[in-house]
């Protein structure tokens, strides 16, 4: 039951109710005098990427008085501080932090958002480049000053057949419809696309050091000072996506991992269930029952599904081997069947893989137990304690690898 509300009956009853999306009613037009932006960007090592990326800011259509660019490298030790240099000495927008010792990017963001002045903030990876307009549709809806936070849409390049990148980029496209219908519903969005999003220059909140998953950790925030976080469909950016099984299994343990830490520090909120306002606004914009249910529904029972698995298949078999009625027996024993059955068709994935067959419905029964497995690895992980918020990116430009 709580696998089918979180993937199907919240989902469905998101467009059963889906309406008008006021919130987008009022916004900035390009002949509006715009607002200052400040794009900031950590690094560690990303010479592959780090060009195009800076391209893609440069050849924006949003007026470049308007704009700076904040870049700090995290320890970068291959060319990717010589190609940064090299933009800075061209171009007079962009601000350049080396910083000689790792400490995550979520520190290195917090520092570099320190030096910077822009009135919204755009948090961006090196990996995400940017459309056109990119930087225009991030900021246009912040004339509405109930709206905190703003999503970007993201277009996947590199799907190949051999890998997860069909079910990734599936799941992600799924993701974004779901987070969409949030925005119109409540204002509620849960999570942005942690690859580019904007905020409200002061309501940005400091990420601690130890924390694994930000953008979730900085909208939650937002959320809880009463602003509206919403996705916007049009500003559109492209990212590589992943497509090799275990680097994005690594990724989704320590995603996985800083779930359960904001879990721990957000979850008065899902009070809101119970009309309780937790709110650090007491003039809240938002649906303080629409915050709760979107949190409960799109997050916390996902992250909880391993233990129902779990569950779900330690009552069947004690149910299996209790009843005495041959009705009842067989019908455990068909349902525990196809339950070991599902569980073990990633290994025959795993299996046909390496043998050049990728049977796309196998795949995403491997991609859905990866996850669960994650969130099982990374709730352990939660339990012994987080004490550093460093980590390597997953690789980039991996399509066919």
């Amino acid at each position: 039951m709580i696998i089918f509300h979180s993937y199907i009956f919240y989902p469905l009853l998101l467009s059963v109710f889906k309406k008008e999306n006021k919130n987008k009613n009022l916004f900035y037009d390009k002949k509006s005098e715009l607002p200052t932006v400040s794009i900031l960007l950590s690094v560690f090592n990303e010479e592959e990427v780090i060009s195009e990326k800076i391209e893609s800011i440069l050849n924006s259509d949003y007026p470049q008085n308007k704009i700076e660019l904040i870049i700090g490298s995290d320890n970068s030790t291959d060319q990717t501080n010589k190609i940064i240099s090299e933009y800075c000495d061209k171009n007079t927008i962009i601000r350049f932090f080396p910083y000689f010792q790792r400490q995550g990017k979520q520190n290195v963001i917090n520092q570099i958002y320190e030096n910077s002045i822009g009135e919204i903030i755009i948090l961006t990876d090196a990996n995400v480049i940017f459309s056109k307009n990119t930087i225009y549709e991030l900021v246009k809806y912040f004339k509405n000053q109930e709206i905190g936070l703003v999503d970007t849409q993201m277009i996947n390049k590199g799907i190949e057949l051999n890998g997860i990148s069909v079910q990734e980029s599936l799941y992600i496209s799924r993701e974004v419809k779901i987070k969409n219908a949030e925005s119109n519903l409540w204002g509620t969005m849960m999570g942005p696309f942690g690859g580019c999003y904007a905020i409200k220059r002061e309501l940005y909140e400091p990420v601690p050091a130890n924390f694994l998953v930000d953008d979730f950790y900085i909208n939650m925030h937002v959320l809880e000072k009463g602003y509206k976080a919403i996705n916007n469909l049009n500003a559109i950016v492209y990212e590589d996506v992943s497509n090799n099984f275990k680097d994005e299994f690594r990724r989704k343990i320590r995603i996985a991992t800083g779930n359960f830490q904001n879990l721990k520090k957000f979850k008065h909120l899902l009070l809101g269930l119970f009309g309780i306002n937790k709110s650090k606004n007491s003039s809240t914009k938002i649906s303080i029952f629409g915050l709760a249910f979107s949190f409960l529904s799109h997050k916390v029972l996902r992250w909880i599904i391993p233990f129902f698995i779990i569950l779900l298949l330690i009552c069947n078999i004690l149910l299996l081997f209790q009843t005495i009625n041959v009705f009842e027996n067989n019908l455990y024993l068909l349902t525990l069947s196809g339950l070991i059955l599902t569980i073990f068709i990633p290994i025959f994935d795993i299996i046909l893989k390496k043998i050049n067959i990728n049977i796309s419905l196998f795949r995403f029964v491997t991609h859905f137990y990866g996850m669960n497995l994650a969130l099982l690895i990374g709730f352990f992980r939660f339990l012994k304690g987080i004490k550093s918020g460093i980590w390597t990116p997953t690789k980039r430009n991996q399509a066919g690898k």
